[in-house]
């Protein structure tokens, strides 16, 4: 990283020295502006994960499921592997709130679909404003693909016994492979569905928690806008759209924590591409990359210090784990121990044995 970085600058020296003096005389409110659109984006993945739980039967407080997001959006954005890390971490934190290992690995998966269509619809979207009409119909075909996965997870969420034919015919195909009897498995099957039945996903439900994706990717390109407008110069909301949408596509990639170099490459050409110069499009980028993942970053550190730097002191799988085994030892008790007061025997000194007459003597009549 620090090689290609002094590459870099030595090779863009002239222009970041320009960018620098677009950069130090940046407005304020501009500043200020993207800084709350950061902020709003944040708060549009907490609302996606509470709408997803609360159709699940699980409910969160809006200020955990904000804390949650902003320690994830840390772990995520500055640790190498920081996309598994931020999984493991909110699927914990969802865990802890009450929600099955099921139920919060779904959420996990429809979250993430939510946001990839939100994201193909605006790079779709800023591609038509920008009068193409026959490149985007690739993004057009994943835009479809993304929308049909969509539905049917909604489908399988609201109906889940949809699915039990299906996974019966599966098993029974797998275990005649295996060699194994048709009905292994059937039961863990079962089980599974069973938790799916406490998810009764709407279509209002799926609509509120769409257009919560939606609006975090609209808040993100104003973060963008409102850099660039910082800087003094213009640029118009079409480039901006797409050059933001090929960002973060390509910021996506788990190569860098936080697409560091990746994101910068694709957005500085996108911004100028726009109608803005080299220096300001430079000076756009710094700053939307200082706000947009430094600042959030920094802001989820600090909340991850002060409200999970402990969490690990609370295991849900050990306590779940101590739990079974009470149940377990209760129910293996003895029935002796569990019987009846008057069913176990007297306690206490035994009476005495009553008289009873000895039979004659022949050989002394008188006794």
């Amino acid at each position: 990283m620090a090689a290609i970085l002094a590459v870099e600058i030595a090779l863009v020296w002239d222009q970041l020295a320009k960018a620098w003096t677009s950069l130090y005389s940046a407005k304020w409110w501009w500043l200020l502006a993207a800084a709350l659109a950061a902020a709003a984006s944040i708060h549009s993945f907490a609302q996606i994960q509470r709408t997803l739980l609360k159709s699940a039967g699980v409910h969160v407080k809006q200020w955990r499921s904000e804390a949650a997001y902003y320690a994830a959006n840390s772990l995520s954005t500055t640790l190498p592997g920081g996309p598994v890390l931020s999984a493991t971490f909110l699927l914990r934190q969802q865990r802890l709130w009450g929600a099955s290992t099921l139920v919060a690995s779904w959420q996990l998966v429809m979250s993430g679909v939510l946001q990839a269509v939100g994201l193909a619809l605006l790079g779709l979207g800023g591609a038509f404003l920008l009068g193409a009409k026959n490149n985007p119909f690739s993004l057009l075909f994943t835009l479809g693909g993304f929308v049909a996965l969509l539905l049917l997870g909604q489908a399988v969420a609201s109906r889940p016994e949809l699915m039990d034919g299906i996974g019966l015919r599966v098993l029974s195909w797998v275990n005649s492979i295996r060699g194994k009897p048709a009905d292994t498995g059937v039961d863990k099957w079962r089980e599974i569905l069973m938790q799916l039945e406490s998810v009764s996903l709407s279509r209002r439900d799926l609509t509120i928690a769409f257009s919560w994706s939606l609006f975090n990717w609209v808040a993100d390109v104003a973060c963008l806008g409102f850099a660039a407008y910082a800087t003094g110069d213009n640029a118009s909301l079409a480039g901006l759209t797409v050059a933001y949408a090929a960002a973060r596509a390509v910021g996506s990639l788990p190569l860098m924590p936080g697409g560091l170099l990746v994101v910068e490459a694709v957005l500085v050409p996108g911004l100028v591409s726009s109608g803005m110069s080299l220096p300001s499009a430079i000076s756009a980028m710094l700053i939307y990359r200082a706000i947009s993942w430094l600042l959030i970053a920094a802001i989820g550190w600090v909340v991850f210090f002060f409200m999970f730097r402990t969490s690990n002191e609370v295991d849900p799988d050990a306590e779940k784990d101590s739990l079974d085994e009470k149940t377990m030892s209760a129910s293996h008790t003895p029935e002796s121990s569990l019987a009846e007061p008057t069913d176990t025997p007297l306690q206490g000194p035994l009476p005495p044995p009553e008289p009873h007459t000895q039979s004659p003597d022949p050989r002394n009549p008188r006794r």
